[in-house]
């Protein structure tokens, strides 16, 4: 009988000035999107809250 293997998400604290971000990060077997392009995707919504 084969186990299901659950992967906890990657969780860490990172702080930037005088602001702390907490990130927890896991991914989806079946996305087709890469890690760089959900990197990218960020980038690209988060320059335009400026």
């Amino acid at each position: 009988m084969e186990q299901k293997q659950e992967h906890q998400p990657v969780k860490f604290t990172e702080s930037i000035g005088s602001t702390t971000y907490e990130v927890s990060i896991h991914f989806s077997k079946t996305s087709k999107e890469t890690l760089n392009d959900k990197i990218l995707w960020l980038i690209k919504n988060d320059t335009g809250k400026q």
